[in-house]
């Protein structure tokens, strides 16, 4: 979905395929088949932006055989849909039935992360519509906090300056600009916003940004106007931004609020939960974690990684962070000029939410993204944006 902002410029609108599990090329056909092209025809859209996750399988077998690229490509414009941007945060894996940590593997100290990276970038160059030359890739935050040291650091520092300059010669070639956006996440070396000011300063080009994930952002109770503007300050790039909300419970020290978050408490995803203290932000690597015991004060109100549907709150006593979601895209696309022209829906936990609430049929799963894009547009529509065919 592609939007006109009042400064002329196109801003683009898709949805994830994380939220579709596939690690082949097959499997990638078969999404825009199955979920991609009935999402696009719920919306009455002759055109249909999603944000393809492509597995390290599926990239390798694009990036070494031009024919399937082309072929991908064909199956793109047959069906309706386009690809502006790429999810190259999961390497593989993410349909598993666990999932967990496994997701931040390899990280950027690992060579693997690197090669993955050009792939998609290599990729994305020849996937971008004719009439659009930059394109966008989000990726890890560096890597998960505890595999991080100094020379970890060093090694990544090098690999990203390494992807810059990859990607400068990928434009001299194809005239195409692709632009990878570190991810914060909550308990990454890369937190927040605030913790990538540093990082992204030592490497040093415009090619290098941020993805904003409004849900990581939220979690980690960041303001995104504080955060946006540090980072405009900063002079560092937001490559794209991820629409997502997070769980919230305003009152976590009472047991219906507890049995409310244990019901979100589930096997595959890890669902980092923090909460604002005094003395800073406290937080655990799970939600289960956090319901134990007093691993996490319970006074003030926590947050969950959980991507919890953008139209659809959880029921009282809980509720969603789709208030941070709305401040955010005010600063990012509100104002005179947006400050990114990628967003991206990203709901991947359908199938993890509690029971009651799990699409149970392939339609159901495609009403329910389609009801999100139709939120975010209206989103959009309400700042001034205008909906183009």
């Amino acid at each position: 979905m592609r939007f006109r902002h009042p400064d002329g410029s196109t801003v683009h609108l898709a949805y994830c395929t994380n939220v579709h599990p596939a690690e082949t090329l097959d499997g990638v056909l078969a999404q825009l088949r199955d979920h991609c092209e009935p999402v696009r025809r719920r919306l009455g859209r002759d055109r249909l932006g999603i944000g393809l996750w492509l597995a390290k399988d599926a990239a390798h077998a694009l990036v070494s055989d031009p024919s399937a690229l082309r072929g991908l490509r064909t199956e793109l414009d047959r069906r309706g849909l386009e690809v502006v941007t790429l999810n190259g945060f999961p390497y593989e894996g993410f349909g598993a039935e666990e999932v967990k940590y496994r997701v931040y593997k390899p990280d950027w100290a690992d060579p693997e992360r690197l090669d993955h990276t050009t792939a998609l970038a290599r990729v994305l160059a020849g996937l971008l519509p004719d009439d659009v030359t930059q394109g966008s890739i989000s990726t890890l935050p560096l890597a998960w906090r505890t595999r991080y040291d100094d020379g970890r650091a060093e090694t990544a520092r090098t690999a990203l300056i390494t992807l810059a300059e990859r990607l400068d010669a990928l434009q001299e070639l194809t005239g195409r600009d692709v632009r990878v956006g570190l991810e914060p996440e909550p308990g990454c070396t890369v937190e927040t916003t605030a913790d990538a000011i540093a990082p992204l300063t030592a490497v040093g080009h415009d090619r290098i940004g941020l993805c904003i994930d409004t849900c990581h952002l939220a979690t980690s109770f960041e303001d995104p106007h504080t955060a946006l503007d540090a980072l405009a300050e900063a002079r560092l790039p937001v490559v794209k931004s991820q629409l997502s909300a997070a769980l919230h419970a305003e009152h976590p020290h009472l047991p219906e609020v507890r049995e409310a978050l244990a019901s979100f408490d589930e096997p595959r995803f890890l669902h980092q939960t923090r909460t604002a203290t005094a003395a800073g932000l406290r937080g655990t690597d799970d939600l289960g974690e956090a319901l134990k015991g007093e691993a996490l004060p319970d006074a003030s109100p926590w947050r969950a990684h959980f991507h919890v549907p953008l139209h659809a709150a959880p029921a009282a006593p809980l509720t969603s962070t789709l208030p941070v979601l709305k401040a955010a895209l005010t600063q990012l696309v509100g104002g005179p000029h947006p400050l990114t022209r990628h967003l991206e829906v990203e709901t991947y936990t359908w199938q993890a939410l509690p029971a009651e609430l799990r699409p149970r049929a392939r339609s159901q799963l495609a009403d329910g993204i389609a009801a999100e894009l139709t939120l975010a547009r209206d989103l959009l529509t309400d700042l001034g944006l205008k909906e183009l065919p």
